[in-house]
Order: structure tokens, then sequence, then C-alpha cells
């Protein structure tokens, strides 16, 4: 063992509560964190030796890849970096846990007890089969995140083997009929389960994500001895070294249905009052013979410090340019039976985008999972809506969002973006892409007439 501070690198380009108290847990047990991202992070290559700045003795990977178009540069990142230095969470693990069908496929070639569950590349095949998951199943795209780009659809109808660019898989659903919907969220961290809580379904839904809005409850005390086991062999199995592993039970015992290698902390803590942070922390120092004092771990465990940690790198010199977005924009609206381009009108003042009842119904978005109030000028208290999963694609980005439907028919354009899409652009509501190619500018605006 050393006495020197271990230099902990945590590997994330994103400004994620659980990288902050990683980082802050770092310190709080003596040692030396490094936050590696874009604004500081650099790898060189010098008459063959290699070097790392900021210089670390061990990283802990929590890249996110679940919600970026592009996982396989990022994965290479975190691949050069781990070439080089000892790292948590490899790249090849975390690749397989990302994709939620080689999730499915590793467990069960390891005995694990998963979801029936049939990924195939053409539309025949995929819908040939689908019978056997009877009248209603399971249909995920096989990366996604809190939630997003997972469906519970109606077998009776076809559905595609694509959602947008992702590849999407249907799984068998499994429910107990004669209790609110839950699942069990497991954090285990080495060989260790730090904390477990059951997570209900919000009303009107059925998926459990607290990123949802999904209710949680401390299970570390009271969890069946079955689900425990299955969790920390899982972890084991997909050769993560921290991970959310998530199962829910049947009537013939437990079943995984994921396993989270950038699981986030606010439910859990929530439920347990236990933070994974400085177990991620300690587990990493200990990688490299670094020493910890296991009763720091506990007392720093019982908070959640996710405050800008004193290794954040100073902020660019001036905020990266937002891509611009027109007032009307040609998109891809995506459901679960088919992709439609259609044109779309940008509102800022609408919190969530909106489809036309038609337009939803033809590509197959939904089912419906609940229904909200959306405010109106002219209505008091607001109008009832139904609302749908829906990915809409915009140039190069698709974005899975909750979407209300109503009757757009008396309209100009089915779709309405909201700033659940709009907070990632900027507007320019003189860009249209619903005016004449000979009407517009190189940069998409409409050109003014000369008086």
């Amino acid at each position: 063992m050393t006495t020197d501070p271990v230099r902990v690198g945590v590997l994330s380009l994103h400004n994620s509560k659980e990288t902050k108290a990683i980082c802050n847990a770092v310190e709080g047990l003596g040692h030396e964190p490094v936050w590696l991202r874009e604004e500081n992070a650099a790898i060189s290559v010098d008459d063959g030796d290699v070097s790392v700045e900021p210089a670390v003795d061990v990283i802990a990977n929590r890249l996110l890849l679940s919600n970026t178009d592009q996982p396989a540069e990022l994965l290479g990142l975190a691949a050069t970096f781990e070439r080089i230095r000892p790292m948590l969470n490899e790249p090849n693990a975390v690749l397989a846990s990302i994709h939620k069908f080689a999730t499915a496929a590793t467990l069960a070639d390891w005995n694990i007890r998963v979801p029936d569950a049939l990924l195939a590349l053409s539309n025949d095949r995929l819908n040939e089969d689908r019978e056997r998951f009877g009248d209603v199943g399971v249909y995920k795209t096989a990366i996604g995140t809190h939630g997003g780009g997972t469906w519970k659809v109606d077998l009776t109808e076809r559905v595609n083997p694509k959602v947008g660019n992702r590849q999407a898989f249907l799984q068998q659903l499994i429910d107990r009929d004669d209790e609110k919907h839950r699942d069990l969220r497991v954090y285990v961290v080495g060989d260790e389960i730090i904390g477990s809580m059951y997570r209900y379904a919000p009303e009107g839904d059925w998926r459990t994500n607290v990123a949802l809005g999904g209710a949680v409850e401390d299970a570390t005390d009271d969890m069946p001895e079955e689900a425990a086991d299955t969790a920390l062999y899982a972890a084991e199995v997909m050769g993560l070294d921290y991970a959310g592993v998530d199962l829910v039970e049947g009537y013939d015992g437990w079943y995984v249905l994921e396993v989270n290698p950038t699981a986030g902390f606010k439910g859990l803590f929530e439920a347990t009052g236990t933070s994974p942070a400085p177990h991620i922390a300690k587990l990493a120092i200990e990688t490299v013979n670094g020493e910890v004092d296991d009763d720091d771990v506990e007392r720093i465990a019982g908070t959640l410090d996710d405050s800008r940690p004193s290794c954040a790198p100073k902020p660019k010199s001036r905020p990266s340019e937002q891509p611009v977005i027109g007032y009307i924009e040609e998109v891809v609206a995506t459901g679960t039976s088919g992709s439609v381009q259609a044109f779309a009108k940008s509102d800022t003042g609408a919190t969530r985008t909106s489809i036309d009842t038609s337009l939803a119904a033809e590509i197959g978005a939904g089912p419906i999972k609940s229904m909200t109030r959306v405010k109106s000028g002219s209505v008091k208290g607001g109008k009832a809506r139904p609302v749908v999963d829906l990915v809409i694609g915009i140039g190069g980005n698709q974005h899975t969002v909750t979407a209300s439907v109503e009757d757009r028919g008396h309209m100009d354009y089915p779709l309405l973006l909201g700033r659940d899409i709009l907070s990632d652009y900027r507007v320019n509501v003189r860009k249209r892409a619903d005016t004449d190619e000979t009407e517009r500018g190189e940069s998409g605006e409409i050109l003014e007439e000369e008086e």
C-alpha cells in the first residue's frame, strides 16, 4: 500500500451530478481528483513515450454513451485511456452493457434469467415471430437511457426493426398483475451491494425510471436473497466494476432487465440515504494500492455532495455554439411502426412537443401512456391531452421525447417542437424549410424582396 495521494481521473465530458460526487468523494478520502474532460484532457505520444494530461494514476469511466449519436467515438476515447492507465468500467464491458440486447444475450448465456427477446435485422423476420410474446410486449431501442426508447406495444400490429437509425427489439413483458408495477434497482460496486431500492411507476405509466417521475423505496435490508445474488452475478458476468442492476419479479422468480454502467445516484440516495460515490472512489484508489479509511467511506456515503468540485477545469473562454434550427424545420418523426418526414413549427413558448393525431397513428407513436394538462390561454386550467413517446430526427440528431397528441388538422403543420427539443438549439425565426429554394439564402433564411 502507498501513503501518497492517488490521482483518480474521472473520465466524463458532461456535467452530471454523479461525476461531481465521485470527484468530491475522492478528495474527501484524502486523495487527488482529476476531472478528465474536453477543456483539459490530452494524450501525447512523443518519441515512443505516452503521457496523459492531466497526470492520473487510475481512471473511473463515466462517459455517457447511451445518449450520444456517436458512441463509437467515445468508446475509442475510453479505449485509448484504458490502454495507458488502469480503468474501472473498461470500454468493452461498457459497450456490451449499454446495448440492451447484448446484455440480455450475455446474461442468458451465463444462465441468468432474462425476459425472452427477439432482435432481427429484417422487418419480416421480426414480425413473423412477434406473436410468441403475446398480444402485448415490450419494444425497445437497443441503446437508450432514462426510459427513452422503451414502449409497451400492441403486438397485433407490426413493428419495425429500427427506430430512426437505432436498432430495436421485442421483449417479453414481465408483470405481476396483483401489485402496482415496480422493479428493483441494485447498485453494485466491486463485489458488494451498496444499496437497493424498489422503483414504482408513476401514475399513467408503466416504466419505473426516476427520471420519469417514478417513486422509490429502500429495499436494502429486505431484498430477497435471490435478487441480491443475481445482481452481483450479473455485474460480474458483464465485467463491470460498478453498475446499477435492474431486476423485475415474475411469478417464477427474478429477471434481469438491464445492467447500467452509468446509473444515477439520486434515486438510490433518496431511498437509502447512501451514496455510491465514495465506494467507487475507494475501489479506484485501492486498484492502484492506495490507502482508504473505511470509516471515512461510510461517513461520506451519508451525504450526496454533487456540488462543483475543486478539480473542475476552468470553463471555455466562450460557450460552444449551439446548432441553429429554423422557425419551420423539416424533421423525421418515428414511432414503433414507421417514420415520416414532415414540417414542424418551432415554439419556444411550448414546454412539450406535440403531434397531430393522424400523424401519430400513421407512425405508431405511443401507445398512449398517460394524460397531461396542457395550458391554453382560452381554457382555464388547461386541456387534458394524451401523451406518447416519439423520436424526432433533426439533421444528424435524434431526440426521444414524450409528446402530447392533439388534432392539428386545422393547423398548417402536424408537429410543434417544444422546449424539450429546442433547448438544444438556437431558433432562427427567419429560417423556414417550407419556403422554395429560390427564395432562400445560403444559410436558409428567407430573402427580403427589394422595394
